[in-house]
């Protein structure tokens, strides 16, 4: 009844907006403290509510912005493209989901790889766009994050990966399993290079991603409140039949039991970056 209550009392606002001369568009409400907050507010802060610190989902681009230096991120790997080879077909064929999410975001799949400068020291980078099928992981996203690792390995560079991610792309079965096993591999072989690889995990990072290179950084970043895990609460409450703990599987619970090493906030990422990679480089 308080849900009916709220979408009946958003529908009344956008109404009384359209009313008064208020174009749609100008307010978004939270969904940490459900307060309504004007847009431009909310993008003058980092998408982040200046109320209650709720960080809300952003994409690739804004995450670039967001962490390196202005004109230095160069893209990588662009002409990969992911195709449907199961011909998979839910309530849609992949193919089609494919197409209109390209159309959508611009984006051939749901990570971005490159490098740029953070505060004019070098990295490669890959980043996920939750806007693209929910950042899940397919054969395209396991190959530029090889591929990444590779280039990194190469020109001696520092690996950063900001993920957001619903886990393994169903739509490609085995083969985006595969891609567990395939990143891992591949930051086995970056290790002995001794450079830094920091995970940075922004809500929500679960599944297949959490279960591999996610979760096997040398530090481990997480952004507030970021859900992070394998399976969903409430399935793992219908499995194992028990009430989980009060904020289960959220950035704070999992660097209260040594999971993480830190939360920092967005508006604070460039810096701490920064600050890590000075020291674990010289290092």
């Amino acid at each position: 009844m308080h849900l009916f209550k709220l979408k009946k009392n958003d529908k009344a606002q956008k109404d009384a907006n359209r009313q008064g001369g208020i174009p749609e568009g100008l307010w978004v409400k939270c969904q940490g403290c459900s307060e309504i907050i004007y847009k431009k507010e909310l993008e003058r802060n980092l998408e982040v509510c200046p109320k209650c610190n709720y960080h809300f989902r952003i994409n690739s681009a804004s995450r670039i912005k967001i962490v390196f230096d202005e004109g230095s991120f160069v893209r990588l790997f662009d002409d990969l493209k992911p195709n449907d080879i199961l011909d998979f077909k839910d309530t849609k064929k992949y193919k089609d989901r494919l197409r209109e999410d390209y159309k959508k975001t611009g984006l051939s799949d749901a990570a971005v790889a490159g490098y740029g400068l953070i505060e004019k020291i070098e990295a490669a980078s890959i980043i996920f766009d939750f806007n693209f099928m929910g950042g899940s992981m397919g054969r395209i996203v396991g190959e530029k994050i090889t591929r990444t690792f590779e280039y990194a390995i190469d020109k001696r560079l520092p690996v950063i990966i900001f993920t957001s991610s619903g886990g393994a792309r169903m739509q490609e079965g085995i083969f985006s399993l595969m891609q567990m096993a395939k990143t891992i591999a591949v930051i086995s072989e970056y290790e002995k290079t001794h450079l830094p690889y920091i995970s940075v995990l922004t809500d929500p990072t679960t599944g297949g991603v959490s279960a591999s290179f996610a979760s096997i950084g040398d530090v481990m970043i997480a952004e507030p409140r970021a859900l992070i895990g394998f399976a969903g609460p409430r399935v793992i409450e219908k499995t194992i039949h028990q009430n989980l703990p009060e904020g289960f599987q959220r950035a704070e619970y999992l660097l209260e039991h040594g999971m993480i090493d830190m939360i920092v906030e967005r508006k604070d990422i460039k810096n701490t970056l920064k600050n890590l990679l000075t020291l674990l480089i010289n290092n």
